[in-house]
């Protein structure tokens, strides 16, 4: 609500969460990431897009709970759905960010995510407009 992390307008019912990380088929995970019995954050591999040809690549979303920044819980949930993907046989995993997250920019470089785009201007909120960068990684190479 009131970052540019996600680019919701109003906080999300429980059945519209539900729809957020409940996966689509079988071929797609979502999991709570929980530390010492604390709910930090969810991870999840989604489908990239809906044409039968994109099943071998993943859309990966991290959202933590802003206080777990910065501990290495993103850094553990990245490498935890790594190794999931490469369970389910995909090749290739996407992540689009909020340009100015520089926190999500840093981790995903940091594990060898490349930046393949830059959408310029794509969602508007807090009155000003924001652009979208895409990094992908390829895993079996």
């Amino acid at each position: 609500m009131h970052t540019t992390v996600s680019f919701d307008m109003e906080p999300l019912t429980t059945e519209q969460m539900r729809g957020v990380i409940e996966p689509l088929a079988n071929r797609y995970r979502s999991f709570i990431i929980r530390v010492d019995d604390r709910y930090r954050g969810y991870v999840l591999i989604t489908q990239h897009k809906k044409k039968a040809a994109y099943g071998f690549t993943g859309e990966v979303t991290i959202y933590l709970n802003p206080e777990e920044t910065g501990k290495g819980v993103g850094d553990h949930a990245l490498r935890f759905i790594e190794g999931i993907a490469k369970e389910l046989g995909f090749h290739s995993l996407i992540a689009s960010i909020c340009a100015e997250n520089n926190a999500s920019v840093h981790i995903f470089s940091r594990h060898g995510y490349q930046q393949v785009a830059h959408y310029r201007e794509v969602g508007y909120k807090f009155g000003r407009w924001l652009d979208i960068v895409t990094y992908q990684k390829l895993l079996d190479v």
